[in-house]
């Protein structure tokens, strides 16, 4: 069994888990997520505790091509994440960088105007919410974290950063490595 599966799940208070056959539920103050496990995982729940562990009937170490131990293990992680989505929720932050870069969020549209010669319009998927908290800074908040990197990573995919001046939208704390211009 890999490593991170070894290691059970403390359930946090607040949070609610129903585990129906390979189905897993969390219900949290934030919302509720669903996971929809392999058929060789099984998960169980004693007192707040979530161990995860390949079925005893499986005799076979690989299905599908992928290792009955990895698919434990990313049931885990999956989970894990789950439950610290209800319970906290996930964000991320984007940086507009630019002169006359700037972000508005009208009636779950995200209008961006970043160096085209038109705004940019992205539809808020549900599930989603998005903040511009001054003109300049997108954040995103959500409580499932696939789906919150997911749509800053689409929203970066419109200006992402150039490598000369660093202009464009990048994540907060993302590193640009400059290059030098032209010698004369």
């Amino acid at each position: 069994m890999s490593r991170v599966a070894k290691n059970p799940l403390l359930v946090p208070g607040g949070v609610d888990v129903i585990i129906t056959g390979s189905s897993v539920q969390v219900k949290g103050p934030k919302g509720s997520l669903e996971y929809n496990a392999h058929s060789c995982v099984s998960v169980t729940k004693e007192d707040a505790l979530l161990r995860f562990q390949p079925c005893t009937d499986v005799s076979v170490d690989v299905v599908d091509g992928i290792s009955v131990d990895a698919l434990v293990g990313t049931a885990r992680a999956l989970v894990r994440n789950m439950l610290e989505g209800v319970n906290k929720g996930y964000e991320k932050k984007l940086l507009l960088v630019g002169v006359g870069y700037r972000a508005q969020v009208q009636d779950r549209m995200l209008n961006l105007q970043v160096g085209f010669s038109h705004p940019v319009k992205f539809p808020i998927p549900p599930g989603i919410n998005i903040e511009v908290a001054n003109q300049t800074e997108v954040v995103i908040k959500g409580i499932e974290k696939q789906l919150v990197g997911l749509v800053a990573a689409k929203i970066r995919a419109y200006r992402p950063p150039e490598p000369y001046k660093g202009k464009g939208i990048r994540y907060d704390g993302e590193v640009i490595i400059q290059k030098e211009g032209k010698k004369k």
